[in-house]
């Protein structure tokens, strides 16, 4: 009885040490799907740029509206966190590249919305440097009060230009600009010309094998097996899902942006998710990328949270707790409220 009785005793106490960390590790794994329902709506933030005819603060307009003669064909979407260092390099090769596009194409028109997601560096000084030498017809500054992440500063830009197509890319510019040609001319390709939906995602998975080489191992392998579950669980047709220069049509990023539940860890996953399960269609195409010093990435740490947002994504969609509304459906449940 004795013994029995000590059984017992160690495994109530093994329970009580164990209950904490297992509680914790259940609040950590929930997390994005409380954080998806306990922040605002996406579509309910408002932003502001400085016009630099008028020298006042004007509202960003809403991608949902129809903006007629000020649609521009080209949106480019900057998320842009404490990059001061690298912001510039990156603009000073994009902006002459679209104003020779423009003087070759007289109806090419485009602007730049640089997303600073709660930069405490002078992201912000920076960029507003570039809209009073461009104009803010032109180049546009949004900055986020708080940090959202990378997926909530991309989500907020998209959901506030004014392109025909939109153009992710990423402040560092480890994406040659050039390359947005093929994206323009693969979309041409497979646009939709009932729903207009179309993604052209630029594609690293060419530069696999020369990057693989010079990888450490514990790089590779957790490269492999990220891969391996974005393919099980999430998205089959994209390779790369990870590359920050992707391409979409204004009726895709419509409902893509609206519906996006993750705003750091995995977004580019899950909206790829939403576009297969929508039918949108989709292709890769292989841009040239270096990679570029001064990256914040945490390679382990990113690896778990990376690991859990591909569970999350997949359960959430699964079991209808995250749900795609249509705007217009969502414009009509307003009404109903």
């Amino acid at each position: 009885m004795f013994f029995t009785s000590s059984y017992y005793l160690l495994g109530l106490c093994a329970l009580v040490l164990i209950s904490p960390v297992l509680a914790y590790l259940l609040w950590w794994f929930l997390t994005p799907i409380r954080q998806s329902f306990s922040n605002p709506p996406a579509h309910s933030y408002r932003h502001s740029y400085r016009n630099t005819a008028t020298n006042e603060d004007e509202d960003f307009p809403s991608v949902h509206h129809d903006h007629g003669a000020d649609v521009v064909r080209l949106s480019l979407i900057v998320p842009a966190y404490n990059e001061e260092d690298r912001i510039e390099v990156m603009l000073n090769e994009t902006l002459p590249y679209l104003e020779g596009k423009q003087k070759a194409d007289k109806e090419f028109t485009y602007e730049i919305i640089v997303v600073d997601d709660g930069s405490r560096d002078k992201t912000t000084e920076i960029a507003q440097n570039y809209a009073r030498k461009r104009g803010s017809d032109v180049f546009r500054v949004m900055t986020l009060k708080k940090n959202q992440g990378k997926g909530g500063a991309v989500q907020q830009g998209m959901l506030h230009a004014r392109g025909k197509y939109l153009l992710m890319v990423d402040a560092d510019g480890a994406t040659e600009i050039k390359d947005l040609d093929r994206l323009l001319k693969q979309m041409s390709v497979i646009e939709d010309s009932k729903t207009g939906y179309g993604i052209v995602v630029g594609s690293r998975a060419h530069l696999q094998e020369k990057a693989v080489a010079k990888r450490k191992w514990y790089r590779s392998i957790l490269m492999h097996g990220f891969h391996w579950l974005v393919y099980t669980l999430a998205v089959k047709s994209i390779k790369d899902t990870q590359c920050g220069f992707k391409l979409f049509t204004r009726k895709s990023a419509q409902i893509l942006f609206s519906n996006l539940n993750l705003r750091r860890w995995c977004f580019d996953v899950e909206l790829l998710y939403m576009a297969e399960s929508l039918n949108m269609p989709l292709k890769e195409v292989a841009v040239n990328w270096q990679e570029i010093p001064g990256s914040k990435l945490r390679v382990l740490e990113a690896a778990l949270l990376m690991g859990r947002d591909l569970v999350i994504i997949r359960a959430c969609h699964t079991f209808g707790v995250w749900r795609i509304t249509k705007p217009g459906k969502r414009e009509e449940t307003k009404k109903q409220r």
